[in-house]
């Protein structure tokens, strides 16, 4: 799952980034209006988590302007708490849900897989293949019932390779799905590798004499079945 955290200030934005990594989610970040909607026009998010009090545009015009451009993805309103106008403002211009700051870990994390779990998302919630299976709302993968210890990149990369079964994907559009703006490929041209390698020893068993994610020669990876 791919969220987009729109937050000017600094320490709130890092400390959510953080947060959101640790539960295996992906995270672009802007920091203000105008990057916020170059980004949602550019990429495609499961969810954004948008601040009303932004510089250069605000966020309940970040939200008018995907609204009418017919952008469905879900929002959650971060709002001042006490701020009623700008979340029944926000509600009409189609926001989701809200969260008045300060909030809880535990309140936040909920607000967000409640989003996930909407109508019309279910199809999307268990992804499998073989004996493994990935859940993109618990965050969990197993195989064969037993929950497997995967790195947030491990994660994201197989649910990415699993939401595009069949679909050969290149090493440099995984690398911009998993890493974003921070992935460089003069600097880390073997990345991609290293952790194919790591998530293939993860996923993969010795009797099985085979491996889930094969190399496409010339192309990258896929996962078939």
């Amino acid at each position: 799952m791919k969220i987009l955290l729109v937050e000017d200030d600094p320490q709130l934005l890092s400390q959510m980034q953080n947060l959101l990594n640790e539960q295996r989610y992906l995270v672009d970040t802007a920091v203000d209006g105008n990057r916020a909607l170059d980004k949602i026009f550019a990429e495609i998010y499961d969810l954004i988590l948008l601040d009303i009090m932004l510089p250069q545009v605000d966020g309940l015009t970040v939200l008018k302007e995907m609204r009418q451009a017919n952008i469905i993805t879900p929002v959650l309103l971060l709002t001042a708490k006490g701020s009623v106008e700008d979340r029944v403002k926000g509600l009409d211009y189609g926001a989701d849900d809200y969260l008045a700051k300060p909030f809880s870990v535990a309140e936040l994390l909920a607000r967000i897989r409640a989003l996930l779990r909407r109508p019309g998302r279910e199809c999307d919630t268990l992804l499998t293949v073989g004996d493994i299976s990935l859940n993109t709302i618990s965050r969990k993968v197993t195989k064969s019932g037993k929950v497997l210890d995967l790195t947030p990149k491990e994660f994201s990369l197989l649910e990415f390779l699993l939401y595009n079964k069949n679909q050969p994907a290149s090493r440099i559009t995984l690398a911009e799905h998993v890493w974003g703006d921070d992935f460089d490929p003069f600097t880390m041209s073997n990345t991609i590798d290293v952790h194919i390698k790591n998530l293939r020893r993860k996923i993969d068993t010795e009797t099985e004499n085979r491996s889930f994610i094969k190399t496409v020669r010339g192309i990258g990876f896929v996962i078939e079945g």
